[in-house]
């Protein structure tokens, strides 16, 4: 019995171990359609497979690391064939989800994403301070390899932090919230959230590909898909607001047309990292109000309980 019971759970790991590598590598490839070559390195402004990492390292725990680590070898060796140094770069992209995941189960970290705290250690101990860890590994395996000047190791190494730690903040969030997702009763909702739907579309397409510079629209649509729909509404449209920015950015048009790469880049991260800052802050802010405001309620409804029940003069039961 004892037997089988291990026997289960050994297959239950090692499927998810491949679900996760699959997921990886076809989020990587989807991610490579949007890369961008910086002094000669291939790197993408999204590297979405960060955020299904970390993601999965905070549903089923660090067991799953073998799943991060084929799926990058998988990657990796879709751009070119596999070399040893590779090892290294399999290493790091493999270590900075894991410190991710450990970071933040060090602060407690609730996946529900329901208190503001919750929000900043996502954004900083899940996204911007592990992921520094893979683009320092990888870079430098650049570097030593002699595939990259030293004097590109900056711009390089800011690439493929910043699209690590996007990764994070744009797919991480969404995946954490979509078990808990449920269709409106309410038919002014449902109504109010086919409106925020086409309005995201037209809004986003409009700001990221005309050339008057209209990428400030995209906050009013973020702060009303946080304010009224909070995770479920906001990490959509985050997701949204960054394929489109990056699908002009790489196109080079609209407000990033007439611009060298360094300038588009730092344009793009500019707005997706204040798009995932706003969305996903404000979310969370949104989401913890509402529950202290419930519990209150709570704690009120079942004060005047007990002082109905008090009550002078009241009749025996």
């Amino acid at each position: 019995m004892v037997r089988t019971e291990e026997w289960r759970r050994f297959r239950g790991t090692l499927l998810g171990i491949l679900i996760v590598a699959t997921a990886y590598y076809a989020s990587g490839r989807i991610g490579l359609l949007l890369r961008v070559v910086v002094d000669g390195a291939v790197v993408t402004p999204l590297w979405l497979p960060t955020g299904i990492a970390v993601a999965a390292l905070l549903w089923f725990g660090p067991r799953f690391w073998p799943g991060i680590a084929l799926g990058t070898f998988f990657a990796i060796e879709h751009l070119a064939s596999f070399q040893l140094a590779d090892v290294v770069i399999v290493v790091g992209n493999t270590l900075a989800p894991l410190c991710a995941y450990l970071l933040l189960r060090q602060v407690g970290f609730r996946v529900e994403i329901d208190r503001l705290r919750d929000g900043l250690a996502l954004v900083f101990l899940g996204g911007l301070v592990p992921m520094m860890l893979s683009a320092s590994i990888g870079t430098g395996v650049l570097v030593a390899t002699g595939t990259l000047d030293p004097s590109g190791f900056w711009p390089v190494w800011s690439a493929w932090w910043a699209g690590d730690a996007m990764g994070v903040l744009v797919l991480t969030p969404l995946l954490l919230v979509l078990p808990r997702v449920r269709m409106p009763q309410d038919a002014y909702r449902v109504a109010e959230g086919v409106g925020l739907t086409v309005a995201a579309g037209v809004v986003v397409i409009v700001a990221t590909r005309s050339s008057l510079s209209l990428l400030f629209l995209v906050f009013p649509l973020l702060i009303w898909s946080a304010v009224r729909f909070q995770l479920p509404g906001s990490a959509p449209c985050v997701l949204l607001v960054s394929v489109l920015a990056i699908s002009a950015a790489t196109d080079e048009v609209g407000p990033f047309a007439t611009h060298s790469l360094f300038e588009i880049m730092v344009n793009l991260q500019a707005l997706n990292g204040s798009a995932a800052l706003t969305a996903l802050l404000l979310s969370a802010m949104v989401t913890e109000q509402n529950n202290i405001r419930e519990e209150i309620e709570r704690v009120c409804n079942d004060l005047a309980e007990v002082v109905e029940r008090l009550a002078p003069g009241r009749p025996e039961e």
